[in-house]
């Protein structure tokens, strides 16, 4: 058994969930970043319809209540 193993079983329970979370933060944080894909606009003219209902300013007000 060595050193990290015998450590671990000394642990709580709770505390060696914990020590499972940090260790997959440790994993996912060296893990090599996903690159971004090229950029596409087939949503363009999706929220057309709202213009009909809404100004360019009310629906910066309700994007700014929603923060």
């Amino acid at each position: 058994m060595d050193l990290i193993e015998r450590k671990f079983n000394l642990l709580s329970e709770d505390l060696k969930k914990e020590a499972l979370n940090f260790i997959d933060f440790l994993i996912e944080k060296k893990r090599p970043k996903k690159t971004i894909n090229e950029l596409n606009f087939k949503w363009e003219g999706g929220l057309s319809k709202l213009g009909e209902q809404y100004s360019s300013v009310d629906l910066q007000h309700k994007v700014a209540d929603w923060r």
